[in-house]
C-alpha cells in the first residue's frame, strides 16, 4: 500500500512540474489544485486579472487528464450554460429533464471564473455539485465524478450570502503578480510554454489511489498540535468555523498522502494556514504560528509549503528541483536557457549565504556557474 502510494505521489509531482513549465511563479497553485483534488475539497483563488490563474488550471487539468469543463461566470450566465439545457424530447413527454452531456455535472475537473458573478439559481445548484457532488434539477438527479472546482475572482464579495458561498471552498489562494527579481525568467518562460504541450505525466487514478487512502491515514498523533494551533489562531483574534477546522483534517491526511505516508505529522500542519478565508488572516496567522510550521516540508510539494511558512527548509527544496531541472536539460542535449538558470542563481544567492546554503545546493550552484561560463 505505502509503495503505491509513494509511486502515485512522485508521478503526481512529475505532473505538477510539466504543467507548471515556463509559468514561473505559480507552482504554488498547481500544487494546491493537486492537494485540493486528493482532499476532495475545492480551491479559491483570488487575485487580479492576467496572472495567469486559468493558464495553470487548465494545464494541471491536461497533465491529469479526464473531463474537463471551464467557464467564465458573467451577470447574464444562464443555469443552461453550465448544466445543460432542457431535454426537448423528454419534455414533450412531461418530464422536466436536463441534458448535460458535456457540460459541468459531467466533468471531473472545473474552472470556474469570476465565480461571485453567478445567479442565484446557478449558484445554488452549484452548492450542490460542490458539497454532495450531486446535480439536481427538475426530474434530473446526477451523481458527479467531480474531484475539484477551482474558482476564481479578482477579490471576496462584502455580500454575506456570496461570502457564504465562497466558505464552500476550503484552501483560499491569493496570488499577485509575478516580483521584478523573476521577470526575466517570466518573459523567457512565457514565450516558450504557450509551444510546449503538456505532458501527461500522472492520471486520475493516482489521485484516486491517494484520495482512497485518505480514510488509513494516521491523524491521531498530530490532532494535539492541530488543536493547539487553532487556540493559538483564536488567541491572536483569527476565527475558523468549527466546519472548517474539522475539514482541515483532510487537507493534512491528502499532504502526508502527497508526502508518501501513511501517518500524518506536525510536518504537514501547514494546509490550516490556507483555509484561513482573507489574505490578512493568512499573513497575521503565518506569524501567529511561525513556531508551529518550523517543521513543515513535504517532498512533493514544497513551492505550497514554502509560500505557507516561509521557512528555508522547503524553499531549498525548490530551488533543488529548479537547479536539477536546468542542468537536466542541458546534459539531455537541449540549449541551456540563460535566463532561467540566472534566475535560479539570483534567487539561491537572495536566500542562502555561502555558509548556510545547504551542501547539495552549493555543488548544484556551481554546476549552473559552470555551465554559465564561457569556455577560455
Amino acid at each position: 500500500m505505502s509503495s503505491a502510494i509513494q509511486l502515485a505521489a512522485q508521478h503526481i509531482r512529475q505532473g505538477v512540474r510539466a504543467a507548471t513549465e515556463g509559468l514561473i511563479g505559480r507552482e504554488q497553485l498547481a500544487e494546491l489544485i493537486v492537494l485540493a483534488a486528493v482532499a476532495q475539497e475545492h480551491l479559491l483563488v483570488v487575485g487580479p486579472p492576467g496572472t495567469a490563474k486559468s493558464a495553470v488550471v487548465r494545464r494541471v487539468a491536461q497533465a491529469m487528464g479526464g473531463r474537463y469543463f471551464e467557464y467564465l461566470l458573467g451577470r447574464f450566465t444562464e443555469p443552461s450554460e453550465l448544466f445543460g439545457p432542457v431535454d426537448l424530447k423528454k419534455l414533450r413527454e412531461g418530464t422536466v429533464e436536463t441534458d448535460v452531456s458535456g457540460m459541468l455535472p459531467e466533468a471531473d475537473i472545473v474552472f470556474l471564473d469570476e465565480v461571485f458573478l453567478g445567479s442565484t439559481a446557478i449558484l445554488n445548484t452549484l452548492l450542490g455539485v460542490l458539497n454532495e457532488r450531486q446535480f439536481r434539477r427538475g426530474h434530473t438527479r446526477i451523481k458527479c465524478p467531480l474531484r475539484i472546482c477551482v474558482g476564481a475572482a479578482n477579490g471576496l464579495p462584502d455580500d454575506e450570502a456570496l461570502a457564504a458561498f465562497g466558505d464552500r471552498f476550503l484552501l483560499h489562494l491569493f496570488v499577485d503578480a509575478v516580483p521584478d527579481n523573476q521577470l526575466e525568467a517570466m518573459l523567457s518562460g512565457g514565450w516558450q510554454s504557450d509551444r510546449l504541450p503538456v505532458r501527461q505525466l500522472m492520471n486520475l487514478s493516482e489521485l484516486d489511489t491517494l484520495s482512497q487512502a485518505m480514510q488509513d491515514v494516521d491523524m491521531q498523533s498530530v490532532r494535539p498540535a492541530l488543536a493547539n494551533a487553532i487556540r493559538r489562531l483564536r488567541a491572536a483574534g483569527i476565527q475558523l468555523s468549527d466546519r472548517r477546522i474539522v475539514k482541515s483534517q483532510r487537507l493534512i491526511a491528502a499532504a502526508a498522502l502527497l508526502g508518501g505516508r501513511l501517518q500524518a505529522t506536525e510536518a504537514d500542519l501547514w494546509p490550516l494556514l490556507y483555509a484561513l478565508a482573507t489574505k490578512e488572516a493568512q499573513q497575521h496567522g503565518r506569524e501567529v504560528l511561525r513556531e508551529v510550521l518550523q517543521l513543515s516540508s513535504n517532498s512533493n510539494l514544497f513551492s505550497a509549503v514554502e509560500e505557507a511558512t516561509l521557512q528555508p527548509l522547503s524553499r531549498a527544496s525548490r530551488l533543488l528541483e529548479a537547479a536539477q531541472h536546468c542542468l537536466l536539460r542541458a546534459s539531455s542535449g537541449e540549449a541551456l536557457d540563460p535566463a532561467e538558470s540566472e534566475a535560479v542563481l539570483r534567487e539561491i544567492d537572495a536566500n542562502f549565504s555561502a555558509d548556510s546554503m545547504p551542501p547539495e545546493l552549493l555543488g548544484l550552484r556551481g554546476l549552473l556557474v559552470k555551465q554559465l561560463t564561457p569556455a577560455t
